[in-house]
């Protein structure tokens, strides 16, 4: 009887390790896969061409946010086609600007708002904040608060927040604290910040892989009871 038991589990015991290593091999099978956080993208030109219709058919992402607008004058070559599909296959969307320090507060929002049309919105929109543009910090926190408040006043409504947690430790700390954040730190665990603030979104990777896009795309999630009902936007 032992002898029958151990046959029967020896093909068992062999499968697992190699399940357990095509797993790891496999670049599509990630979080998503084995959660029930609610996951989504962001994307840009860097992406190219993307397949939205393979992406909306074939992955868990819930939401897309896509670059509008850098600065005061570049707008992203990939915009306006990516919207349109991304709407067309399903995805909730939102549009996000680049910012940066040095360059007129007022040319920034208007660029932004030439491609952030509030009616092509599902999302309220986000500003990205990776660099302080060599400015003091003070100097460089009155800056984006200023782009902030006319971002709110534009579309009525504050804008999602996104940057880096070392960045946030450095520069924002107590600072942001009416705005919600989408925090990137590319690690197995949670990013906590500094202060112990509650935050909105986590990006967790600058190399995911789904199907339908050529290439590394940057992956987040919600945390906590945080849903997407929390960054919809208002019509």
């Amino acid at each position: 009887m032992k002898k029958y038991i151990l046959a029967l589990l020896t093909p068992l015991l062999f499968a697992l390790p190699l399940q357990a290593q095509t797993d790891r091999d496999n670049p599509y099978l990630l979080c998503e896969d084995t959660c029930e956080h609610v996951h989504g993208i962001d994307l840009s030109h860097y992406q190219g061409q993307v397949f939205w219709e393979t992406v909306g058919e074939n992955t868990k992402m819930a939401y897309v946010y896509l670059k509008a607008t850098e600065g005061g004058d570049r707008i992203d070559s990939f915009f306006e086609r990516n919207i349109d599909l991304a709407h067309r296959y399903g995805l909730k969307v939102g549009s996000y600007h680049f910012f940066r320090p040095k360059t007129p507060l007022r040319r920034q929002l208007e660029n932004f708002k030439t491609q952030c049309l509030p009616g092509e919105q599902d999302l309220i929109p986000m500003i990205d904040v990776e660099s302080d543009g060599g400015l003091p910090t003070e100097q460089f926190c009155d800056s984006l608060f200023s782009f902030l408040q006319m971002v709110e006043e534009a579309y009525r409504q504050k804008p999602l927040v996104y940057t880096f947690r070392n960045f946030y430790n450095k520069h924002l700390v107590g600072r942001l604290d009416d705005y919600q954040l989408m925090i990137a730190m590319y690690t197995n665990e949670q990013p906590v910040l500094a202060d112990g603030r509650d935050y909105t979104m986590w990006q967790y990777s600058a190399k995911g892989r789904i199907v339908g896009v050529n290439g590394y795309v940057d992956k987040s999630r919600f945390v906590g009871r945080h849903t997407l009902r929390d960054i919809r936007y208002r019509h």
